[in-house]
């Protein structure tokens, strides 16, 4: 009687040898995607224009229509206020311009149409990460990502390039900071804290 020996376990042993070496890529592969920097982020939507409240550090103008001595520019200080021997203190952080050219008139007892508030200079950006200069820069309206990275000098020849993380004040909310994803054409608003990655490969 011709015996047949069972040769699935030895037919193919580059099998046997394959299995590992897949599950040790395959789990590789899934913790460099699970850890990839910024990977968890949500997107963060593009702010409002028309709804830009104010934060610390912005620089506004207060003019007054038939009072020019009440003209005057101010900085939004670390308290979120702003302050004059006319006006007082008054909370500004928050506000939008009109809101603020309301709460002006209020405490000078005038019609708020004859108070108009303008920004003269925006609290800055900052630009973290790999880019080739790190830092604050002045902010614009309308800036996007790639502006903010340019005016740092670019990107390292590491840097993940598609997209970025950005820390947001999101002072028209409720004051907490947020963090989301960004990507080349996103716009920014004034404070921002972007931050380039590094490629892990």
């Amino acid at each position: 009687m011709n015996h047949v020996k069972n040769t699935s376990k030895s037919a193919c042993p580059w099998v046997q040898r394959m299995k590992p070496i897949n599950k040790c890529s395959l789990l590789a592969l899934l913790i460099l995607t699970g850890c990839a920097q910024g990977g968890n982020l949500q997107p963060l939507n593009d702010p409002v224009a028309a709804s830009y409240h104010l934060g610390v550090g912005d620089q506004i103008r207060v003019i007054t229509y038939g009072d020019a001595q009440l003209n005057n520019n101010f900085t939004v200080g670390e308290d979120g206020k702003i302050s004059s021997p006319l006006v007082g203190s008054i909370a500004a952080s928050g506000s939008t311009t009109d809101e603020l050219a309301s709460a002006i008139a209020k405490s000078l007892e005038i019609k708020p149409k004859f108070v108009s508030v303008q920004v003269v200079q925006y609290h800055p950006i900052s630009v973290l990460g790999e880019v080739n200069h790190p830092g604050q820069y002045p902010f614009q309206p309308g800036m996007k990502m790639l502006d903010a990275v340019a005016l740092a000098g670019g990107f390292t020849y590491r840097a993940v390039t598609d997209d970025a993380s950005d820390l947001r004040s999101n002072a028209q909310a409720t004051g907490t900071p947020i963090e989301g994803r960004i990507e080349r054409s996103s716009t920014l608003e004034p404070g921002d804290v972007i931050t380039v990655y590094e490629r892990y490969f």
